[in-house]
């Protein structure tokens, strides 16, 4: 007895400095190295695949994942977020990757990084992840929101180097596509100092996104946006080998398409230096991007008549996909705003319903329908970054129901082999 409690001080101290060393270092590697495995995600024609399964998406977009992971007060929602997002088996979460300018500045000035905000994406993809969601990451904003081409064009302006104080020389100015093209190879290459995983080689990145909405309004023709589209996808592909790329476009028909006169919904949406088909029909471009905003794009119709034009507006691009273009197509936005007059929140879920059914359907038949990302998701006390169209999803039974149907929809699919375990208990419980 005298031996073993001579002994027992220093066991007790030595189990103590495991035990702090666990605390402090062990919880990174439990939690980072031992999370869902994710296969990347590659395309056979009009169809994701992973694992040489067909694979659909049902996500959703918070754009504010990085922001708000650079401080502790607001670092928890980003865990919270996606946490219950794979609880709804949603699988894909579109976000920023960018903050150029500005409060919480990624890119403080060309070439120059906020190590403490680079951090803090690094966090978004661990935990992401950890939680087996993957990350639709967007590259720059053509709105000047976080920066955007129009911060861009100011730092060229600034040092004296640019062509032009138009926010379209963003797509033409050399200097300024340099500055991209800088930016794009820092974070392509980024090493997550959490998982010690480069970018360019984290499966849990689904895809880059070029830009988000992209307008070249200054040439019509569509040849400006056509060029940069091209140059930059050829780059990412030239860094990136793994990762698929999209555009980020709204998915109107430029002036030389027909659609642009049956489709889009007004005679303004040709005028826009964009085209659906010309942009995505890009060889470096794995998959068409589409966004869905009937009550922001007209200003005379009602409810009724904009749920008409979304099913119009899905098949016709679903169309594309299958006939013109031979790749998926993903409507990577759509949302419904509550500042309509004649709003109900009603009126959200058969919106969502309208879209995601449209979605199944192309899926049983194996059409282009890749998936669809709601605008936009956030946890409770966030108010202040909502706009018009965020929802807490979990608040509104009826909708919460809704997003885990199309889930385990999309999963039957594929006989329940689109994610281990986690969807078919899931969707079990819901049969």
């Amino acid at each position: 007895m005298v031996a073993g409690n001579g002994l027992l001080y220093p066991i007790l101290g030595f189990a103590s400095c495991i035990v702090f060393i666990y605390m402090s270092f062990g919880d990174l590697r439990v939690n980072y190295h031992k999370e869902p495995d994710l296969p990347f995600v590659t395309r056979n024609g009009t169809q994701f695949m992973v694992n040489n399964k067909v694979w659909y998406v049902n996500g959703w977009n918070s754009y504010w994942l990085m922001d708000h992971a650079v401080h502790d007060y607001s670092r928890p929602r980003v865990g919270a977020m996606l946490q219950a997002g794979a609880k709804m088996g949603l699988t894909v979460c579109r976000t920023w990757a960018f903050n150029d300018g500005g409060y919480n500045a990624l890119q403080i000035s060309p070439g120059q990084y906020d190590e403490r905000v680079f951090k803090a994406l690094d966090y978004a993809i661990a935990e992401a992840r950890q939680h087996g969601i993957r990350l639709l990451l967007s590259l720059v904003n053509n709105l000047q929101a976080y920066g955007g081409k129009t911060q861009y064009v100011k730092w060229a302006w600034q040092e004296g180097v640019g062509l032009s104080s138009s926010n379209d020389s963003f797509f033409f100015d050399p200097s300024i596509r340099k500055y991209f093209k800088n930016y794009v190879v820092t974070v392509l290459t980024r090493k997550n100092t959490i998982t010690g995983i480069e970018y360019r080689n984290d499966p849990t990145i689904f895809a880059w996104e070029l830009i988000n909405e992209p307008r070249c309004m200054s040439d019509p023709s569509g040849d400006t946006l056509q060029d940069w589209i091209e140059e930059m996808s050829a780059y990412v592909k030239s860094i990136d080998k793994y990762h698929l790329v999209t555009v980020g476009l709204e998915g109107f028909y430029g002036p030389k398409n027909s659609k642009r006169l049956t489709v889009n919904p007004e005679a303004w949406a040709s005028a826009l230096g964009s085209d659906f088909i010309r942009n995505s029909g890009i060889e470096n471009i794995d998959f068409a991007s589409v966004h869905i905003y009937p009550d922001h794009w007209f200003h005379d119709r009602d409810f009724e008549d904009n749920l008409k034009f979304v099913s119009k507006w899905m098949l016709s691009h679903i169309e594309d996909g299958d006939i013109e273009l031979r790749k998926p197509v993903m409507f990577t936005e759509f949302g419904l705003s509550n500042l309509n007059e004649d709003f109900e929140p009603s009126q959200r879920d058969r919106f969502y319903k309208t879209i995601l059914d449209i979605i199944a359907k192309s899926a049983k038949r194996n059409k282009s329908g890749a998936g669809a990302l709601v605008w936009q998701y956030f946890v409770g006390g966030m108010e202040e970054y909502n706009d018009d169209f965020g929802v807490v999803p979990w608040e509104r039974t009826s909708t919460y129901k809704l997003i885990i149907e199309e889930s385990c929809r999309l999963a039957r699919i594929n006989g329940m082999t689109q994610e281990k375990g986690k969807l078919k208990k899931l969707c079990s419980q819901k049969q």
